[in-house]
């Protein structure tokens, strides 16, 4: 039987993706298929949808963001995943870092920019809208940072990202992480479980 490969929709700004995307290589272990990883623009989505970040939602609620970091501890032992660094330069524009992520497609350094901007994003925080930061920091994880940076402007590239962007809010999305399944959507890092379980038909 051949499993649907589940879509993962990210952008480097969402530290849940971050979360997400150190949880997914155990679960394509026990599922058998690849996650499809899609970026699109987090700025774009909410932009489209009238959303807007945790940060803001959450702000002067008592007691949610006190559980959501409690939720968060619960996530990284259920996945053995380690908690994120919080950027202290966040919220980054990630515009360049999400249109760079489809150049290494193009480029077939997608798996490598992945994990390299995650890092330097949530696990040894910088401020990755700087160009002369992110390119550095790029170098660091032996990416040609140069290249990748120019092939970024190319405006297929930047098309791209549109359109991923376009399609996500189009199948229901509105922040990040989303993942879809068939035409099944989930939202939240807390989904995973959910998704797992509908890729082996549980």
């Amino acid at each position: 039987m051949t499993r649907t490969a589940p879509q993962f929709l990210f952008d480097f700004g969402s530290p849940n993706a971050y979360l997400s995307h150190l949880a997914i290589p155990a679960i394509e272990q026990r599922i058998g298929v690849k996650f499809d990883y899609v970026p699109i623009l987090l700025g774009g989505i909410f932009k489209s949808t009238n959303n807007k970040s945790p940060a803001e939602t959450l702000a002067g609620i008592k007691n949610k963001r006190e559980f959501q970091q409690v939720e968060t501890e619960r996530f990284s032992k259920r996945f053995k995943v380690q908690p994120y660094v919080m950027n202290p330069f966040f919220p980054v524009n990630t515009l360049n870092l999400m249109r760079t992520a489809i150049a290494a497609q193009i480029e077939g350094v997608f798996e490598k920019y992945v994990d390299a901007a995650f890092h330097h994003m949530w696990r040894e925080p910088k401020k990755m809208d700087d160009l002369e930061v992110a390119a550095k920091a790029l170098a660091s994880s032996g990416l040609d940072a140069q290249k990748l940076f120019a092939r970024a402007q190319e405006p297929e590239v930047k098309a791209k990202l549109i359109k991923n962007t376009e399609e996500a809010v189009a199948r229901g999305a509105f922040g990040s992480p989303t993942f879809f399944v068939g035409n099944e959507m989930f939202f939240g890092k807390e989904q995973l479980r959910e998704v797992e379980e509908m890729v082996l038909g549980t």
